[in-house]
């Protein structure tokens, strides 16, 4: 007999509809069972179903008003044994149909009985963090952390740490009602192993797998996780530390994070703008690791309550491998955690062409701010949305033999054959300040500065665009507008950013769509009600999504695409700023006269593409007003299929 038909009479159960197809079948056969659906609502959201493939059960349900989160919720804990933990992921959309499809496959070929919870995590299906928010919240489970002190020794007699290991379980509590911290208690094998040594009045917590691990493994000094790494010698940190870089490099990473938890070192990488998890590593071996990276780096290994920076020139000698990375120390409850971000260090050409920008806004980029012989070119964003590359891209655009070119960044990111660069260091007094005051005895036709970060600077940038200097620098606001107005705040004169800025260029990286596993697919009515559009809206693009592979970690994602936003400042726009108009005016204006296309509608643009998707726009891209039709957008950026 099924879960589901343990909770319904077999009077009930024989009137019953036809289940809904997939995962959904057993949290829908709830909802009806438990009163919150009737079976004509029941009937509807099957038909809505058959005519659109892919949704969910519950989604539906939700968005035809028939069920709230709480009904949901109450109906869920109220019956929380009977539903599966896919069923439960995939009608809660945290997973899909083919990733539990997958992991149900593994689980299969897997030798030994492996927990579903378990290679969902390890598969990167879902984050282990995000699996115990869904069990707690939804389901009501109580959120436990095992240690050495909590566990009660009384009900240890019982069981042994072999047997908790193999049910990934640890008793906690005595009395007539034992609390057992679980790693999935929807899992029913582990469950009625539970009951028949504890007993059926027991209480079921929920805790991560590693903190369970290392709870049994306290128990026993000899015993330890297999997860974790024991005391090692000082070469073998070197070689882990050096591994660890070499791994990060290989993926693409563009940052490594080594965090001291309580019981662990948890170690991530940051891969097309995402954490993702590499390694745990036992705790007795941070201060080794630490030590390492911070002699690496240059840094003080006595100091361990200041926060430190350091610089680290990585070579492996072996693969050939190299990378310059900047270092960040920064002193925690548990320890120092350390950020170690890897630099573009390197004399690859970049294309202004190639770095994704629409064929007319490209054109106009170049015609109306690159080729115009004075004034601020700014590129805006957020910290790793791109605009070290951009600017970069820009710079070799107008490298030449005819034109002088000097820098002032923290730090030089790309070597560039042919102009003189200088790499801020506050140490030997090469401070911004003093760099800017030399910048300009160099007789330079173009000044490429890191970054405006307060008045000092923006005030440099705009009396080097007023003496006839090209300046292009970074900056970090939300949109083109938004670096108009950040200025405005710096107290500059708003004529004198009217009469130097030529233009401003906001962007953003978004997740590509992994060409290995791609596969067309429809927006959704609730993302389409977010974008303002309608089904009919959509008809012209080609919207695609990775259903996940091997390629991209079943992600569905591969790479980044940039998303762009280009503001010239033309007579209207400058007009529009010395009256004092709103941002929407002066947006409003730019989209009319100069053909201004925001970063959601190049967004929505690369989705119809296929190129990302309709939730990474969402996810990182600010919705100011409603986006114009997808091929009047099309039109205006010269991007078609």
């Amino acid at each position: 007999m099924s879960a589901v038909a343990e909770i319904i009479s077999p009077a009930a159960s024989a009137s019953l509809p036809t289940p809904a197809p997939g995962g959904g079948a057993e949290v829908a056969a709830l909802l009806l069972s438990s009163g919150v659906l009737s079976e004509i609502q029941f009937k509807r959201i099957q038909r809505v179903l058959a005519k659109v493939p892919g949704r969910t059960f519950l989604s539906i349900a939700r968005e035809l008003g028939f069920v709230t989160d709480a009904q949901a919720r109450k109906a869920l804990r109220e019956n929380r044994l009977a539903v599966g933990l896919g069923a439960l992921l995939i009608e809660l959309e945290y997973l899909t149909q083919a990733e539990l499809e997958a992991a149900l496959e593994i689980q299969r070929r897997s030798p030994g009985r492996r927990k579903l919870g378990e290679i969902l995590t390890e598969q990167r299906f879902i984050d282990e963090q995000r699996l115990i928010e869904v069990l707690a919240l939804q389901l009501g489970f109580p959120q436990v952390a095992p240690d050495y002190a909590s566990i009660d020794r009384e009900l240890m007699q019982k069981v042994n740490p072999n047997w908790c290991k193999q049910n990934l379980m640890v008793p906690l509590r005595s009395g007539t009602r034992p609390l057992i911290a679980m790693a999935d208690p929807l899992d029913r094998p582990s469950r009625e192993s539970a009951e028949s040594v504890f007993g059926p009045l027991m209480e079921i917590g929920i805790a991560s797998r590693r903190e369970i691990l290392d709870a049994i493994a306290t128990l026993d000094p000899a015993e330890r996780s297999s997860d974790s790494v024991a005391p090692i010698a000082d070469s073998a940190v070197v070689d882990l530390a050096h591994l660890m870089i070499l791994d990060a490099i290989r993926a693409g990473a563009s940052d490594i994070h080594v965090e001291p938890l309580k019981n662990r070192i948890r170690v991530r990488f940051r891969c097309d703008g995402v954490m993702t998890h590499y390694r745990d590593f036992d705790l007795a071996i941070a201060l080794a690791l630490t030590s390492r990276i911070k002699v690496m780096a240059g840094a003080s290994i006595a100091e361990r309550r200041r926060h430190q920076d350091g610089r680290i020139r990585f070579e492996d000698p072996g693969s050939g491998q190299n990378a310059d990375l900047r270092a960040s120390f920064y002193a925690t409850l548990h320890g120092q955690k350390i950020v170690m971000r890897l630099l573009n260090y390197k004399a690859t050409r970049i294309d202004i062409r190639e770095t994704g920008l629409a064929p007319r806004v490209l054109e106009r980029f170049i015609e109306e701010a690159l080729d115009v012989p004075s004034g601020v070119i700014l590129i805006t964003g957020p910290t790793g949305s791109g605009k070290t590359t951009t600017l970069y891209g820009a710079v070799n655009y107008l490298n030449n033999d005819e034109t002088s070119i000097v820098t002032a960044e923290d730090p030089v990111e790309y070597i560039v054959d042919g102009i003189a660069q200088c790499s801020i260091n506050p140490q030997i007094n090469v401070t911004f300040e003093e760099t800017l005051r030399h910048v300009v005895r160099q007789d330079p036709d173009v000044i490429v500065l890191g970054e405006i970060r307060d008045r000092f600077s923006a005030e440099a940038a705009i009396q080097a665009a007023l003496t006839g200097h090209k300046v292009l620098t970074t900056f970090h606001t939300e949109d083109t507008i938004g670096g108009l107005l950040r200025l405005m705040n710096m107290d500059i004169e708003t004529f004198l950013i009217s009469s130097t800025v030529v233009s401003v260029l906001a962007q953003r990286l978004l997740r590509r769509v992994c060409a290995h596993c791609a596969e067309p697919y429809k927006p959704t009515p609730a993302e389409l009600r977010k974008l303002g559009y309608t089904a009919a809206d959509t008809t012209a693009g080609s919207f695609m999504h990775g259903k996940g592979c091997e390629h991209c970690r079943y992600t569905g994602y591969s790479g980044r695409v940039g998303v762009f936003e280009l503001l010239v400042l033309n007579e209207e726009v400058k007009s529009s700023m010395r009256a004092s108009q709103t941002s929407s005016q002066i947006r409003k204006v730019s989209m009319e006269t100069s053909g201004l296309v925001t970063l959601l509608e190049d967004g929505i643009v690369k989705a119809a593409l296929g190129k990302t998707t309709i939730a990474e726009v969402l996810r990182n891209l600010p919705r100011l007003d409603k986006p114009r039709p997808i091929p009047e957008l099309c039109r205006i950026t010269g991007l078609h299929k």
